[in-house]
């Protein structure tokens, strides 16, 4: 089946009564047969049949064969460093989730885990920091706010020519548009908060992989440390992943309309999609993905400029997170990426003028009518400033 039938067409497992939805196992805890023995389910936190059922629908749609459902993101890659031991390396790439920053650089020293950034869309680049101790590759593709395109295949070979892992975070794009595990990842991450959910009601995550010792490990930290997703937001996952095809076509249409708009708009500086001829991973992108996702980032050379086309938006709203069927717009350096650490903010945080939208399923129509109001709010100010300025001389 293609992805888009397999969005809709999951296996409800053996529920007597037919039910085609599948039902909700809002339990903590499980009877068993006897004193002596246990059954395939025994406690919510270790298993539970609604959560089995999600991770064998998100396995199928990343073409994986193990997936583990987390509380959120960030609880999935902390279940994926915290494989590592004192001495052991990690190359991540220089443009992240700031909260992922935030784990890398704040926490894993304790447990003495060394990490390096590099440009990941240099294969050069990350081959200089990568050594014997080095034992996790961790990407984003498109990377998040700049949208750059590192080349999954090229990593995975240089991966395996190092013997470690190359995990690459999906959530950008969704399996409808791409699947690392078939271009030689280790490991995919999801924020199924984003495109996965497209609501914006469930904070979820999820690792998947082919490697059935690795799943193994995952699912020991899974159940070890709690942070597995619960019954309920397991099925409103589930829920929400029937329509994860047609969202994606809609908001991947609308944001390649939306980027060449912007790209035309004088007050824009600079325009990060990768579904324009000017960006410099349109190759690799069109090689490993399908499409180029919902989310672009732009600059306008000024912060007050860009405060003022955020706050002026009425279809956008001021949030963090992308990938649901609304749309909304931030600014990264004061909100997603404001929990990159001090120390590394020259290094990896964005630009306080750059603005992120976040492309819903609206008409395209709309949302093209509401930036362009936006815009002309943003020429009044400045036009009212240059006015100001005169007078007072």
């Amino acid at each position: 089946m293609r992805i888009a039938t397999q969005c809709v067409h999951l296996e409800t497992g053996n529920d007597p009564y037919g039910a085609i939805a599948p039902p909700i196992y809002q339990t903590a805890t499980f009877r068993q047969p006897s004193a002596l023995e246990f059954g395939e389910y025994d406690y919510t936190r270790s298993g539970n049949p609604t959560r089995t059922l999600l991770e064998q629908q998100l396995a199928t749609l990343e073409e994986g064969k193990h997936a583990c459902a987390f509380a959120s993101g960030m609880a999935a890659i902390t279940a994926l460093v915290r494989l590592f031991s004192a001495g052991d390396e990690i190359v991540a790439g220089n443009d992240l989730y700031g909260g992922t920053v935030r784990l890398l650089d704040q926490v894993l020293p304790r447990q003495g885990t060394r990490i390096h950034y590099a440009d990941t869309t240099d294969l050069d680049a990350v081959g200089r920091l990568v050594n014997s101790r080095t034992k996790l590759l961790l990407i984003e593709t498109p990377s998040n706010p700049f949208l750059r395109i590192s080349d999954i295949q090229g990593l995975a070979e240089l991966s395996r020519k190092t013997g470690c892992l190359l995990a690459v975070d999906n959530s950008m794009l969704s399996p409808c548009l791409q699947q690392p595990l078939a271009s030689g990842a280790d490991v995919v991450i999801h924020s199924a908060t984003k495109f996965l959910c497209g609501h914006s009601d469930v904070t979820a995550g999820a690792l998947v992989t082919n490697n059935e010792g690795l799943h193994r490990q995952l699912a020991f930290q899974q159940n070890a440390e709690g942070a597995g997703l619960s019954p309920f937001e397991s099925w409103l996952l589930l829920r929400g992943m029937k329509t994860l095809a047609l969202r994606v076509e809609r908001q991947n249409s609308s944001a390649q309309t939306i980027a060449e708009y912007l790209d035309f708009q004088s007050k824009v500086k600079q325009v990060y999609y990768p579904g324009l001829s000017s960006h410099p991973g349109q190759e690799i992108q069109r090689r490993q993905a399908s499409g180029n996702g919902a989310t672009i980032s732009f600059t306008t050379g000024d912060p007050e400029t860009s405060r003022c086309i955020v706050e002026a938006t009425r279809l956008f709203d001021i949030a963090v997170s992308f990938g649901s069927v609304g749309s909304v717009i931030s600014l990264p350096s004061r909100m997603s990426h404001a929990s990159i650490p001090k120390s590394l903010r020259d290094r990896l945080a964005p630009a306080a003028d750059l603005v992120r939208i976040s492309v819903g399923i609206e008409d395209v129509a709309d949302l093209l009518a509401d930036l362009d109001q936006a815009f002309t709010a943003a020429s009044q100010r400045d036009a009212q400033a240059v006015s100001s300025g005169a007078a007072g001389r």
